[in-house]
């Protein structure tokens, strides 16, 4: 039923890159390439290259970078006359966007490469563009609104055998299913994502799939060696692929198992570790959780009531000012967990 998956950010002359390529690789051969199309006056070509060269910054964390690499791609697909090229730029400033914490810049840009996409008559660029509009409003926590979003570009890319997208689907379904408390349902769509991604050898897919399954197995069984296990099987491709915000949202989670099994030390070493990750690409969302489990460790391992007081204030109000409703939901909890005395910052 499916492929082997692909990479549609890589064309032009780079559609011989694979899904699994390095990032780092990615990264010098976009740019040499990008630089031959520039002095060659080819500015299609250019614009195609420009999208590897902005999506390999954007995944490595390299934000400002990522920034000027889209835009640029954008600039040359206009001049080109491209206009699914113009939405694949589009596409992967919106990613970046939302990856920013930016979200209402992500919906607009998003939903302008969605709709360039159906003109330029690119169905990928098109059910990519609505993918990430339904993940941005998955990542602010409103299911109701993006719920059957999901579930029919679910539709859509099992219809079209794309494995890739497919595996995309079933996990943000899944992720939502594993918020709302239905583990089961969470544990089994993510383990369809592993079989596809592993089928369709899309590593990415796979490392993102596995960490879900830790997730469950850690909450719903208390298996904490086996999420363990599994989520260092998934920090390995992390490592080799340079897939830095996976990684670090990896890290993230070996702490929340860790923290769910008593182990408040290690939890708090991992957390502070993915902190320090997410700090280092700008990426507001993976810094809030990771500052949240850290309070909870903190506080756990004896640390001041007062502080912790005013550290779950503060990113509640930070959390209120990006619209992030079920991580705020969650800060909320652990305030009333650790100081229930305290008025919770509305």
């Amino acid at each position: 039923m499916y492929g082997k998956a692909f990479a549609p950010e890589y064309q032009g002359t780079l559609t011989t890159l694979s899904v699994n390529s390095s990032l780092v690789d990615v990264l010098a051969e976009g740019t040499e390439r990008l630089r031959e199309a520039e002095r060659a006056g080819r500015p299609d070509e250019a614009a195609r290259c420009g999208l590897a060269v902005a999506e390999a910054h954007r995944r490595l964390g390299h934000v400002q970078e990522a920034d000027r690499a889209w835009k640029a791609s954008y600039r040359a697909a206009r001049e080109a006359g491209d206009t699914a090229a113009m939405a694949w730029a589009l596409w992967s400033g919106g990613t970046l966007a939302r990856q920013r914490g930016a979200f209402p810049l992500a919906w607009r840009l998003l939903g302008l490469a969605a709709e360039l996409g159906e003109r330029g008559g690119d169905v990928v660029v098109r059910g990519y563009s609505l993918a990430g509009l339904a993940e941005t409003g998955r990542i602010q926590g409103d299911y109701a609104a993006v719920g059957r979003l999901h579930e029919r570009l679910l539709a859509e890319a099992r219809e079209r055998g794309e494995a890739r997208h497919t595996v995309w689907a079933l996990e943000g379904i899944a992720q939502m299913h594993r918020n709302t408390g239905a583990y089961d349902r969470a544990y089994a769509l993510f383990e369809e994502a592993a079989e596809i991604a592993g089928r369709a050898d899309d590593r990415r897919g796979h490392a993102w799939a596995l960490r879900g399954l830790a997730d469950v197995l850690s909450v719903r069984d208390g298996a904490t060696e086996r999420a363990l296990e599994l989520l260092a099987e998934a920090e390995a491709t992390c490592r080799e692929m340079n897939l830095s915000s996976a990684l670090a949202y990896n890290h993230k989670m070996q702490g929340n198992v860790l923290y769910r099994a008593g182990r408040y030390a290690e939890a708090r070493d991992r957390y502070e570790l993915a902190l320090s990750e997410f700090r280092t690409m700008s990426e507001p969302r993976g810094e809030a959780l990771s500052r949240l489990g850290l309070a909870k460790c903190l506080a756990r391992l004896g640390r001041d009531r007062a502080e912790t007081a005013a550290e779950l204030a503060d990113l509640a109000r930070t959390l209120e000012r990006g619209g992030l409703r079920h991580a705020r939901e969650m800060v909320a909890r652990a305030q009333r967990e650790f100081c229930p005395e305290a008025e919770a910052v509305r």
